[in-house]
């Protein structure tokens, strides 16, 4: 485990850390990915029920439940982390940044690949869902509240219920950015309106 990487990280993607003992202490997200990488030592070497028992204690001081068979990357960061699931069978690679709620889910009962797999440089936000062993391409972007049930491009932002794309994804120091989404319920509801003034417009003419 490469501490100082993931402390790093956390400076990096949170401006609220302000100094080594408090990331050390108050950042459970972090305390979570490092006990996460010690249940999964158990978990590929056998001893199941030990690595599940190291992840259930981690989540009852974390509020962040990882399963231990999850495979994760370099610098990984959870920011806040209260109610975030990761499932079994779930693969997250480098650089990638999950908030509060997030949940990457499976959607069938046969022993398989029944997780998310998320690319480098993934944002996914608050409460969003990812269900099924789908891809979410490198540096895309997930909003807030997102039900995220297909794959995902890289370099694609996506958003709503369940979840429409758009172009751009997250890259660098625009990982933080995840609140600028394009607004698609609101250009739904204009271009309704624009037609229903053309409609008007026309009636009226009569």
């Amino acid at each position: 485990m490469n501490f100082a990487e993931d402390i790093k990280t956390v400076f990096e993607k949170d401006p609220a850390a302000r100094g080594l003992t408090e990331v050390l202490l108050c950042y459970p997200g972090l305390h979570a990915v490092w006990v996460h990488r010690a249940a999964h030592l158990l978990w590929v070497r056998g001893l199941f029920l030990p690595a599940r028992l190291l992840s259930h204690l981690a989540r009852f001081f974390t509020g962040i439940e990882i399963h231990p068979g999850a495979t994760i990357g370099r610098r990984f960061f959870i920011d806040h982390g209260m109610g975030v699931v990761i499932g079994e069978t779930t693969e997250i690679g480098d650089d990638v940044l999950l908030y509060q709620g997030v949940v990457l889910g499976g959607t069938t009962l046969e022993h398989k690949k029944r997780h998310p797999t998320l690319g480098n440089g993934v944002v996914v936000g608050a409460g969003a869902i990812v269900l099924g062993a789908i891809n979410i391409g490198a540096r895309s972007r997930i909003g807030a509240g997102s039900v995220v049930l297909h794959e995902i491009a890289p370099d694609t932002t996506v958003f709503g219920v369940p979840a429409h794309s758009a172009r751009g994804g997250a890259a660098g120091g625009e990982q933080l950015d995840h609140n600028k989404l394009p607004d698609h319920c609101g250009e739904q509801m204009r271009l309704f309106q624009a037609k229903l003034d053309a409609l008007r417009a026309e009636l009226a003419g009569k």
